[in-house]
This record gives structure tokens, sequence and C-alpha cells, in this order.
């Protein structure tokens, strides 16, 4: 009996790998299929044959690519824990030495586009730690595998079309490695990016994000620049909120003058008096009514254009800062446990419960569960700030 339940089993086993390996290679048919396809839409927008023909054959899909590509963050980190691992003493000196090292190119792309030095520096910083690390996925091998598959295709597709069109301009090698979403270079360009704004800062014919800095800098301030930077401007400042303070007033959807921003109460982090400057800002708090607040201008929204994170954005502004020796951040540090998927998945389907609409939980905190947060703090008697956090699933519970 034992025997014959032995073979049963492995019988079961092999027919699975049958089943598994004959999927697989459907699957690996239908990537091949879709590359011969894409291969004469690109041929048909002017890419060379030698280009594709050195690109578009041969090629296998990178499963660990679509690992990453579906994979969230089991918990998402805290404010300070992305600052602080942003932020370091020894990224903040490296920078600051970056900075006197190529004082004579950064003057050159400060006065072409007018972006100051200690921001591009504070931008490579972030991306790459100032080229250490690029990324190690051949390109065209993650764009193709991302392309073939259904999530984000469109997507994915114009950034092969555009690669490929800079590989066939001489701009980057066929061979490249790339970040697994194909993001290039030391500042980390997609290729849309790369195609519409990578600018040849040395004068060799070609746009080289990788070994020259010319090509680097003037190639991010372009960005920076035509994505609306305003020259002469900074990012945005640390603030105090006065405890009786509107909560409702901290939207990047509300825009003041910082006048007027000090007669609702506010001063700098350190408690001295807002600058008296022409110039409007929204107040953001990134962790919440009990953390640090931030004013930020305009130039906050352009850092955006690069990465949709607050925290991002803030990380870039106050790492740019303190390579010019302005201080740490005033407000005190405070110890937030981070929230799990499933702690948000639960705060979303208890409000949804409630009456207050999150849409279908995904356990992504976006606009609407954090207004639909909001609803019910007020509802509550709780400062409506909109923040999710352990406080506020233990109240739902």
């Amino acid at each position: 009996m034992i025997d014959k339940y032995r073979f049963f089993k492995v019988g079961l086993l092999a027919s699975a790998l049958l089943i598994g390996s004959n999927l697989n290679a459907m699957a690996e048919v239908d990537y091949k299929t879709w590359v011969n396809d894409f291969k004469k839409t690109a041929a048909k927008a002017g890419v060379s044959k030698n280009t594709l023909d050195k690109t578009l054959t041969g090629l296998t899909p990178n499963k660990r690519v679509l690992e990453l590509d579906r994979r969230q963050p089991e918990f998402s980190l805290t404010f300070w824990k992305y600052l602080n691992n942003s932020i370091t003493e020894k990224r903040i000196k490296r920078g600051r030495d970056l900075l006197k090292k190529h004082a004579a190119l950064f003057k050159k792309v400060h006065d072409k586009y007018g972006v100051q030095p200690r921001f591009l520096v504070a931008f490579w910083g972030l991306e790459t730690n100032f080229g250490d690390y690029t990324g190690s996925f051949p390109l065209i091998q993650s764009l193709t595998t991302l392309a073939h598959d259904e999530r984000r295709r469109e997507f994915f597709t114009k950034q092969l079309m555009s690669a490929l069109q800079v590989m066939d301009k001489g701009d980057i090698a066929f061979d490249v490695k790339a970040s697994w979403a194909g993001a290039m270079g030391f500042c980390q360009f997609m290729p849309t990016t790369y195609q519409a704004y990578a600018v040849d800062g040395d004068g060799d014919g070609k746009r080289n994000m990788w070994e020259s800095l010319p090509d680097v800098f003037y190639s991010a301030a372009n960005f920076l620049s035509q994505s609306g930077w305003q020259a002469g401007e900074t990012w945005g400042r640390e603030v105090k909120i006065p405890k009786t303070f509107d909560l409702d007033l901290a939207s990047m959807g509300v825009k003041k003058d910082l006048a007027d921003w000090a007669k609702l109460g506010l001063t700098n982090g350190d408690g001295t008096t807002l600058p008296k400057a022409d110039i409007k800002a929204s107040l953001i708090l990134p962790s919440g009514y009990k953390g640090p607040a931030f004013l930020v201008y305009e130039n906050f929204r352009t850092i955006l254009d690069w990465n949709r994170s607050n925290f991002y954005a803030i990380a870039v502004g106050h790492l740019a800062d303190r390579m010019v020796w302005k201080g740490p951040l005033s407000a005190p540090q405070t110890k937030e446990t981070p929230l799990s998927r499933g702690h948000t998945l639960k705060i979303q389907a208890r409000l949804n419960e409630l009456g207050y609409d999150t849409g279908k939980p995904d356990g992504i905190a976006g606009s609407r569960t954090r207004k639909a947060v909001k609803l019910f703090q007020k509802k509550n008697g709780i400062p409506a700030d909109g923040h999710l956090n352990v406080e506020l699933l233990d109240l739902l519970k």
C-alpha cells in the first residue's frame, strides 16, 4: 500500500512538472511572438536593423523582474525611518566634497539652467549613492519582459521603444544595465525621460549618463528646468504649527503667501519668524500632526515630477540643505510603529463598514483612504490629519 501510494505521488509530481513545463514553454512562445511583432513595429518606427538584431535576438523573459514589479513592501516606512535611511552624515560629507570637487562644472550648469548645485548633488546621492549603484539588470530584457506582461504593457512598450531609439542614436550601449524597471544612469532616468531631456553636456556627440558628469548634470538640470524649476528659490522649510491650527489647511491643494501663513501662527522650525518673501507655499504633515511640518514651494512640486513621493521630495530638499551647512530638523524624532499592508487593509475595510468610503481595500493609503480617515477623525473629535497609524487601527477595532 505504501509503495503504491508513493508511486501515485511520483506520478502526480511528474504530471505536474510536465504541465508546468508546457505552460512555461507556451509563455515563452508567447513572449517570443510578442518580441518578434514588436521588432516589426520598431522597424517601421525607424529603428535600424542592426540595433534590432543586436537587442531583440535570443531574449528570454526575466522572471525576477516580474516578481519585483508585483512585490509590495509588507511594511510601510515611517517618515523618520525613511529620512534617516536617506540622509546620513557620511552621505552629507560626501556630497559636500563633491560640490567642491566639481564646483566649476556646477557653476556652468547653474548659469544655464538656474538649478542650484546642491539639489543636483542631492538627486545624485539619493538615486544611486553618487553613482555607486546604477542597476544590474540588462535593460532590454527587463523592458521586453515588462512590456510583454499585460499589467503595465502600454507604459513599458513606450519605454522599450524609446530605449531602442536612444541606442540607435548611439547614446547608450546595446548591453547596458539598469534598474529592474529600466531606470538608467547616475540619476536613474527612464528611457522616455532620457530621450526627451538628456543633454550632451561635454560635446562629444553622445549623451552618456554613466561616465560623463557634464552629461549627467546638464541633463538633470534640463529636466528640472523644463518641469518648472524656479531659479533662485529653495524647496521649502520646516515650520511649527499652533495647537489650535485648522488641519484642513494642511494640503498641497492649499496655497498661501508666507505672510498669510505667519498670520495663522506658523513659525520656522526653531520658533523664529517666517521670512518676509513674496512666495506661495503649501503645508504638509508627512507623519501626521504629531510629526514635523513643512511649508513647501513650487520647487517641491517640481521634485515630485521626478518622484511622486512626499518623503522623497523632503529628503532631496533636506539633504540639499544639509550639504550647505544647514542644521538637522528641529522636530524631535518620534518612534512610530510602521503599518503593514494587512493593517492598512483592515483600516480600509473597517472604514467602509462604518460608511467612510475608501474604495476597494488594497492595502495602500492613497488620497481616497486619507480623505475617509479625515472624515472619521472629524466625526470622532480626533485631530483630522488623515494620517494612518496603529492608534487609528486600535480605535477602529
